[in-house]
């Protein structure tokens, strides 16, 4: 697994595997991370960001995936190792292939130039397919790039994780006259993806807004041709593990 012999030497150089997981995280810090790897050749063996970079089950190094643990950032170079669900599923969407007619009036040239998530994303916003998924003709764009969180505190089972300062990124952020709603986006089937990425998102959010916050996770698939999006829902704000999909679906777009 990726990056699996860097944190096996993470692990044996600080003990970690004798904490007691069930009564409270591991902390563990980017300086400490990188004394432990110092001495390793290739740049994604010892980057920290390389190695925080967990985002599916599946890009868990071996110790993380036998051991049932998963990484969360809590403050700038601090991150906390957690025993527990960190991942939801992405689910095959098996209902019909919807046929939507773009609400423009001509067609776009440009955005069939490239295959960026952000440049699909602009085109389903462009001809109005997230407004229509979301049944919300006010929404516009904006939020996009990276911001800071406030501070925060959440519970993965009985542990509490408090947060401070980490950066998040959304691929787009919609207001309308009473939601927002943020979308993390990927131009691959993926299978499942860390909580993380709609969690944190959601409750910087929620800190600056009384409108009511949806998170959207987006993918394009170049070989049908076909955009998905998924809504989820935190049925607990303060419950990293509450996360819920509440509807999805999968269209074709067709221009005028």
């Amino acid at each position: 697994m990726a990056n699996s012999n860097s944190w096996k030497k993470i692990f044996d150089d600080y003990n970690i595997l004798s904490h007691d997981f069930n009564k409270s995280p591991f902390p563990i810090s980017a300086t400490q991370i990188k004394r432990a790897c110092q001495q390793f050749k290739e740049t994604n063996e010892k980057e920290v960001r390389i190695l925080c970079k967990q985002d599916s089950r599946e890009n868990r190094p071996t110790v993380f995936q036998e051991h049932n643990l998963f990484l969360l950032p809590v403050k700038n170079g601090y991150y906390n190792i957690i025993k527990g669900e960190g991942y939801v599923d992405i689910p095959e969407i098996k209902k019909e292939i919807l046929f939507y007619s773009s609400k423009l009036d001509f067609q776009l040239d440009t955005t069939k130039i490239g295959d960026s998530e952000m440049q699909h994303l602009d085109y389903a916003y462009a001809a109005s397919l997230i407004r229509t998924f979301m049944d919300d003709q006010s929404l516009v764009l904006t939020i996009r790039g990276r911001k800071y969180t406030p501070d925060f505190d959440f519970l993965v089972g009985n542990q509490n994780i408090n947060v401070s300062g980490v950066q998040t990124e959304v691929d787009a952020g919609y207001e309308g006259k009473d939601k927002v709603v943020l979308i993390e986006a990927k131009n691959f089937c993926a299978k499942n993806i860390i909580i993380r990425q709609l969690y944190y998102p959601f409750r910087q959010w929620q800190e600056h807004t009384r409108k009511k916050v949806i998170t959207l996770f987006f993918d394009k698939d170049r070989r049908e041709d076909t955009y998905s999006i998924w809504q989820f829902e935190f049925e607990n704000p303060k419950n990293y593990n509450s996360i819920k999909l509440s509807k999805a679906g999968k269209f074709k777009i067709k221009e005028k």
